[in-house]
């Protein structure tokens, strides 16, 4: 029996630390130890000098720019960020790392004005200010309101789903992360010791420990996510042992792999009942300004809304908004640059078996070939 459709929003890395934290109402601690940039201000100058004046401090919910009326009208069921910037007031950088991201709790606002049902904590930058910076992100959640997945004060919380109840229907989320994303292997959560849901490698293995998890909690009609950090920052490529280990996932259960990390999608595939996001890109940060990678468009955002029917037999349905980042606020991508992330997207996608379109409102939707 078919279980009522579920939709969700899913994105990619929301870096709400460095240049965004500082024009929000509440800037923390500018200070910063990067190798040629020590002052997070200096990325909102970048992104001044690339599109025009930021009025700063804006108002909290100013980074989502245009998405949070696409997000009104589509009304999600459930709403799940890949939340990459530790929420704290600390001031102690975690040692061995270059880039560290934080938020000021007093911040939190612009995390709430999305509304997230889940922040999957399980990155290479949660816990860029320690297990104390840690504790209070886990702290500060909770207090908003918000669930966690994928990070905890010992690895049975670290592992636990979040599970979102609908009333008919449910969405259980596991997330997790593997040192190709840059986690440090010290950063997994012991059964003592706080820290996220990590995996050392995508192993056939590892997928079955985690449809194990997922199964202790599942119930008929569930809507099952794994959503994982992995693999490197730019390039279009997928690791076979990444295909493996998604499909391996989809054969266990999942019914959508929500995968993320680099800093622009990657390509899509429908694997029997299942979907596979294997990069979602960037949707909040303050990269904007920054050269170096100009190929792979990283200014332009993909908010992703997929549609599950549970029970149906078939892959969730996707539709994709191309968003655009300008003056640190995203807003509705021009028809020509949504023309290039649609043929960028069918092209990396084809070996997947998927192609993409341009729909009449200039959203990108999925379909299998």
């Amino acid at each position: 029996m078919t279980a009522p459709a579920v939709t969700l929003f899913l994105c990619g890395d929301v870096m709400l630390g460095r240049g965004v934290d500082q024009v929000l109402p509440h800037p923390g601690d500018p200070a910063l130890r990067e190798g040629y940039i020590r002052d997070a201000r200096a990325y909102v100058e970048l992104a001044e000098a690339a599109h025009g004046p930021v009025s700063w401090p804006v108002a909290p919910a100013w980074p989502w720019g245009d998405a949070l009326a696409v997000l009104d009208r589509a009304r999600p069921d459930v709403r799940v960020v890949n939340l990459e910037t530790s929420v704290t007031a600390d001031g102690t950088f975690a040692a061995g790392k270059e880039v560290h991201y934080r938020m000021h709790p007093g911040n939190l606002p612009c995390l709430t004005a999305v509304r997230p049902d889940v922040c999957a904590l399980a990155n290479n930058h949660v816990l860029d200010f320690g297990r104390p910076g840690l504790e209070e992100t886990l702290d500060a959640l909770a207090g908003a309101g918000l669930r966690a997945a994928g990070a905890g004060r010992d690895a049975d919380e670290a592992w636990r789903p979040a599970v979102v109840d609908l009333g008919d229907r449910r969405v259980v989320l596991v997330a997790f992360g593997t040192e190709s994303s840059g986690i440090p292997p010290g950063w997994a959560a012991t059964g003592d010791r706080p820290g996220v849901a990590f995996l050392p490698a995508p192993t056939y293995e590892a997928a079955a420990a985690v449809t194990d998890r997922i199964r202790a909690v599942r119930r008929p009609g569930d809507v099952v996510v794994a959503s994982v950090h992995w693999g490197s920052n730019w390039g279009y490529g997928v690791p076979r042992d990444h295909v493996r280990f998604a499909h391996a996932l989809v054969d266990g259960g999942v019914d959508i792999v929500h995968g993320h990390s680099s800093h622009h999608p990657r390509p899509l595939e429908r694997y029997r009942g299942g979907l596979v996001l294997y990069g979602c890109g960037d949707l909040v940060d303050d990269y904007e300004g920054i050269t170096g990678y100009e190929h792979y468009r990283d200014d332009l955002r993909p908010l992703y809304l997929v549609t599950a029917e549970p029970g149906s037999g078939r892959p969730p349905g996707v539709r994709i908004v191309p968003m655009q980042a300008r003056r640190m606020r995203l807003r509705h991508a021009s028809r020509a640059d949504a023309e290039w992330l649609r043929a960028t997207l069918d092209r990396v996608s084809r070996g997947f078996g998927v192609r993409v379109a341009l729909d009449a409102a200039g959203g990108l939707v999925v379909d299998s070939r």
